[in-house]
């Protein structure tokens, strides 16, 4: 779904900091080699990424849900010179990909790729995260949310895409839709937490901006 018309997301990217060109050229490559590449983050999503790591400055960055790569590196570019990068996927076959743009960025040797279940990868993590993206299973989000905030340091930042969840949050819930209710309850916790506070943007299909308190 399109909350704004095509022509004012358009002008919306042409008035935004360009995209890099690596980050074009692996959004070229998904659209050309991988599937549902409607996934990527893109380029206004993108920038509002690196924006928010370059105003963190995080040290360490924890992603959950890794796709391509190309929120991880837009991420990156507010890392310190000698932090650290912990990405989370599944998808065993997208790590060769993933790995191929790591390599031809500046980042190549501050990104660690993991592969399996997050839920049972994060407890394995040093704890100390400045920055986290939850981009992966909506049905783990309350999960993942959990298993990240006491390993957060104050003042850290959690991101949380697809919560709007094109529009379905305001939408009868059809039953049997447990993605849709699992991001319902998710959007409440995050604004009720006490641990935390958070805004809801509504760029792209919805970004939470949660701060750890």
């Amino acid at each position: 779904m399109h909350f704004l018309s095509e022509d004012l997301e358009d002008y919306i990217a042409a008035h935004s900091q360009a995209e890099p060109p690596l980050l074009k050229q692996l959004a070229k490559e998904t659209y050309q080699k991988v599937l549902i590449p409607r996934m990527l983050s893109g380029h206004f999503q993108g920038r509002v990424l690196s924006m928010i790591s370059k105003l963190v400055r995080p040290n360490r960055i924890l992603e959950i849900g890794t796709y391509t790569g190309y929120a991880t590196l837009a991420l990156c570019e507010g890392l310190q010179n000698e932090g650290e990068v912990h990405t989370i996927d599944i998808k065993e076959e997208l790590q060769p990909f993933q790995r191929k743009f790591f390599d031809l960025s500046p980042y190549s040797q501050q990104i660690t790729q993991h592969l399996g279940e997050a839920i049972h990868i994060i407890p394995t993590l040093k704890p100390g995260f400045d920055l986290v993206f939850i981009d992966a299973d909506k049905e783990n989000y309350i999960q993942y949310f959990d298993l990240i905030v006491p390993m957060m340091n104050r003042g850290g930042i959690i991101l949380s895409d697809n919560v709007l969840w094109s529009g379905k949050v305001v939408e009868p819930l059809v039953p049997g839709d447990v993605s849709t209710e699992v991001l319902l309850e998710y959007n409440k916790k995050v604004n009720t937490d006490p641990r935390v506070e958070t805004v809801l943007l509504p760029i792209r299909d919805g970004l939470t901006l949660t701060r750890v308190l």
